[in-house]
């Protein structure tokens, strides 16, 4: 977890396909995002794109995918997928079949970066854990 508020969290994923790939992800169970209070669903949005353009900045990425799936797991929770022209699937979706062997980053800074990025952008405190 690299941010948290009472209302939602952020996780960065530990893939070395997908640097930076992140969720955002409801703190209690709804199904559907317009489940959700408007002034909640606004501040669930509004930490979608401060990921977003933490990662943008931080990565350089070729394009930002978001995605809000939940079939197998109804619950509401985004998906921040920065992609790379070099990536096991790109242009097609991470989902779909592999197009190649992709490259694998090391980027072992990252973490401590989007956190710091993330807490100044949302202008709240940081969780450590």
């Amino acid at each position: 977890m690299i941010w948290q508020s009472p209302l939602c969290r952020v996780v960065l994923v530990d893939d070395p396909y997908y640097p930076g790939f992140c969720r955002v992800i409801l703190n209690r169970h709804e199904k559907e995002m317009t489940d959700l209070p408007q002034a909640e669903s606004e501040h669930v949005m509004q930490v979608v794109f401060a990921v977003e353009r933490v990662l943008r900045q931080l990565l350089q990425p070729e394009k930002i995918n978001l995605a809000s799936f939940g079939n197998m797991t109804p619950h509401v929770h985004w998906h921040v997928m920065p992609r790379f022209a070099d990536d096991r699937h790109f242009p097609q979706p991470r989902w779909g079949p592999v197009q190649r062997d992709g490259a694998v980053y090391g980027l072992p800074d990252l973490l401590p970066h989007v956190r710091q990025q993330l807490a100044l952008a949302l202008n709240t405190g940081l969780t450590h854990e």
